[in-house]
C-alpha cells in the first residue's frame, strides 16, 4: 500500500478513527486510547499504510495550537496571579523529584549513569496535550484543581525547554554544533518576555476594537482566530518557547474580549479533528519492535510516575495549604510521561549518548503510563472515593489557600441552596432573590462564583461531588436545593454528577426537596427515580410559559376583534 496517496491515506486513517472510535465507545474506553491504538495499527510497528508524515504532523500541530489557543481564550487574568506561587512550586518540586529519584531507580536496575540520566529526565515530562483534552472533555479545565494543574504543567513545559537547551549547549541532548551556550537561554527567556508584552500590547489597545469589527463577519472572525493561533505557535516554536505556549498566549490575547465565547464555540469541533492526527501521530511513534526485555524495568518506572508523581503533587500542595482532594485531582494529571519523552531519549540515541534499549524502555513506559493514567483521570472522583481514608496526611487544618470552602457564613441559614451558577442557575437565583429569598450558590468554577458574587449573591466554589464539601453545606436549614448542574458523568458508568448530589445531599441530612434540572428527553424519569421531588425541564417550561404568553395574547385579540367589527360594520 506504499502507492497510496496522501488524501488516501488520510481517507484510511479516519475510516479506521471512526471503527475504532466507535469500537471503544461501545467498550466504554477513553477515544484517547482509541486512537492512540490506531496509530500503533496504522504505524511501522504492525501494518506500516501510512507514510504521509509531514501532513500528519502539520495537522498535529495545527490542533496542538488550537487546543491550547482555547484554554487560553479562558483563562481569567486574577486566577492565574492567583496560582502562580503553586504553579511555580508544584512545577520545579515534581521535576525536581521525578528526575532524581528516577535517576537512583535508573541506577539500582543497572543502568549506566548517563542512560540513567536519559531516563529520568524523560520521566519528568508530562504531557500538556492530553491532559488538557482530558480535563476540557470532563468540563474540569474551569475547576480549581484544572486551573491548578494548567498551571504547573506550563511551569513544566517552560523548564522543559530551557533544560534541553542547557543540554544543547553542552552538547547533550542536541546535535553536535548546534549548541549556543547560555546566550541561548537569555534568548529564549528575552523572546518570552517580548511576546508577553506584545500580547499586553494587544489586549490593552487593539483587541476590542479589531474582534468587533471582525464579528460583523462571523466567518472572518473564526479565521481570525485560528490565524492567531497558528501565528503566535509558530513565533513560540521559532523562538523556543513551544507551540503550546505560543497558543496559549494567542488565547490569552483574546481571552478579555466580549467574543470569547462565540469564538471557543466554533472552534471546538476543529480542535478535536486536528487532534485526532495528533493522537494518531502519538501511537505511530510507539515502536513495540524496541521493547524485547525491557518489560521488568519499563513496569518498575511506570508504576513510580504513576504513583510517585501524584503523590509528590499532594504533598506540596497539601504543605501549601490546599485540600487534599484538589491535590489529588491535580496529582492525577502527571501520572503519565509525554511523547516529547520518546523525542528526547530519541536524540541522545542518535548522538550515542544512550541505545536503543533505552528508546524501548520509554516506549513502554509511555504505552503503560499515557493508557492507565487516561482512565485515572476519566474516573478520578471515584478514585479518589476510594483512596480518601488514607489521604488525611496531605491536608493541612484549615485548608488557608481554600478559605471559601471553610465559611460558615456567620452560621446563617438559607432557604434555597443551589448547585450549578451557568445561565439558568444564574436566572433562578436573581428571580429568588427579588422575592425576598436568600439564596446560597454552589459551583466548582472560580470565575462563575466569582460573577455571582458580582450580581450580590452569596457562593461557595467546591466540587459538587465532593462529599465533605456537601457536608459542610448549611442543609438542614434549607426548604430547597436547587441541581442546575450540567449532566456530566462522574465515571464510565450511568451514574453522573446530578444522581451522584441527590444521594450527597441526603446523606448529608438535608430533609428538604430537591429540584432538579433536566437537559434532554428520558431523563425526566430517571431522575424522579433517583429521588428528585421536582424535575425542572427549562426549554419545555420556557415553551409552556412561552405557549401561556401567546395564548393570552391571542385570546385578548379574538376578543377585540368582535367589538372592533361591531363598530365598523353594525350587524344588520
Amino acid at each position: 500500500m506504499t502507492g497510496m496517496t496522501s488524501f488516501a491515506e488520510v481517507a484510511l486513517l479516519l475510516v479506521m478513527a471512526a471503527g475504532l472510535g466507535l469500537l471503544g465507545t461501545l467498550l466504554r474506553q477513553p477515544l484517547i486510547v482509541s486512537f492512540i491504538a490506531v496509530g500503533l495499527i496504522a504505524g511501522p510497528s504492525a501494518l506500516d499504510v501510512v507514510h504521509s508524515d509531514e501532513q500528519i504532523d502539520l495537522l498535529s500541530e495545527l490542533g496542538i495550537a488550537v487546543l491550547l489557543f482555547l484554554v487560553g481564550i479562558k483563562l481569567d487574568v486574577k486566577l492565574i496571579r492567583s496560582l502562580g506561587a503553586v504553579s511555580v512550586t508544584t512545577g520545579l518540586g515534581q521535576v525536581a523529584f521525578t528526575a532524581v529519584f528516577g535517576w537512583l531507580i535508573g541506577l539500582a536496575l543497572g543502568l549506566d549513569a548517563v542512560e540513567s540520566l536519559y531516563v529520568a529526565v524523560a520521566l519528568t515530562f508530562s504531557s500538556t496535550i492530553i491532559i488538557v483534552k482530558l480535563l476540557s472533555d470532563k468540563r474540569e479545565i474551569d475547576a480549581l484543581h484544572g486551573q491548578v494543574a494548567l498551571g504547573f504543567l506550563i511551569v513544566q513545559d517552560l523548564v522543559v525547554v530551557l533544560a534541553m537547551i542547557v543540554l544543547s549547549a553542552i552538547g547533550i541532548g542536541a546535535p553536535a554544533g548546534e549548541g549556543h551556550g547560555g546566550g541561548a537561554v537569555l534568548t529564549v527567556l528575552a523572546s518570552g518576555v517580548a511576546l508577553v508584552g506584545a500580547v499586553a500590547l494587544f489586549v490593552r489597545y487593539a483587541a476590542d476594537a479589531l474582534t468587533e469589527r471582525l464579528a460583523r463577519a462571523p466567518e472572518l472572525l473564526v479565521i481570525f482566530a485560528l490565524s492567531l493561533a497558528a501565528m503566535f505557535a509558530a513565533i513560540g516554536d521559532a523562538v523556543g518557547l513551544g507551540k503550546e505556549v505560543g497558543g496559549l498566549l494567542a488565547g490569552v490575547s483574546l481571552a478579555s474580549t466580549p467574543y470569547r465565547e462565540s469564538i471557543a464555540a466554533r472552534l471546538a469541533p476543529l480542535r478535536d479533528f486536528l487532534l485526532l492526527f495528533f493522537f494518531i501521530a502519538l501511537g505511530a511513534t510507539l515502536d513495540l519492535s524496541l521493547l524485547g526485555a525491557q518489560v521488568e524495568a519499563a513496569l518498575i518506572f511506570s508504576l513510580f510516575v504513576l504513583i510517585g508523581n501524584p503523590l509528590i503533587v499532594m504533598a506540596i500542595m497539601g504543605a501549601m495549604g490546599y485540600r487534599k482532594r484538589t491535590g489529588f485531582l491535580a496529582g492525577l494529571t502527571v501520572a503519565q510521561i509525554s511523547e516529547f519523552s520518546l523525542i528526547f531519549v530519541a536524540m541522545g540515541v542518535a548522538l550515542g549518548h544512550v541505545t536503543e534499549d533505552a528508546l524501548g524502555l520509554v516506549t513502554l513506559v509511555g504505552l503503560v503510563t499515557i493508557a492507565a493514567s487516561t482512565y485515572m483521570i476519566t474516573w478520578s472522583h471515584r478514585l479518589y472515593a476510594l483512596c480518601e481514608p488514607v489521604l488525611g496526611v496531605f491536608e493541612r487544618r484549615g485548608t488557608p489557600r481554600e478559605p471559601h470552602e471553610a465559611e460558615a457564613h456567620g452560621g446563617r441559614s438559607f432557604p434555597v441552596i443551589l448547585f450549578g451558577l451557568g445561565r439558568f442557575g444564574t436566572a433562578i437565583g436573581l428571580r429568588l432573590k427579588k422575592r425576598g429569598l436568600r439564596v446560597l450558590g454552589v459551583d466548582f468554577n472560580p470565575l462563575a462564583v466569582r460573577r455571582w458574587r458580582g450580581l450580590g449573591l452569596e457562593a461557595r466554589f467546591g466540587d459538587a461531588t465532593d462529599p465533605e464539601f456537601v457536608a459542610e453545606l448549611p442543609l438542614r436549614g434549607a426548604a430547597w436545593v436547587v441541581l442546575t448542574v450540567p449532566r456530566h458523568p462522574t465515571g464510565l458508568s450511568h451514574e453522573d454528577t446530578r444522581t451522584t448530589l441527590i444521594q450527597l445531599t441526603r446523606a448529608a441530612g438535608f430533609g428538604g426537596r430537591l429540584a432538579v434540572a433536566s437537559h434532554g428527553a428520558g431523563e425526566t424519569e430517571a431522575l424522579f427515580g433517583a429521588g428528585a421531588d421536582t424535575v425542572l425541564e427549562p426549554f419545555q417550561d420556557a415553551a409552556d410559559r412561552a405557549v401561556e404568553i401567546l395564548g393570552g395574547a391571542a385570546a385578548a385579540e379574538r376578543t377585540e376583534i368582535p367589538e372592533i367589527a361591531t363598530e365598523g360594520h353594525p350587524a344588520p
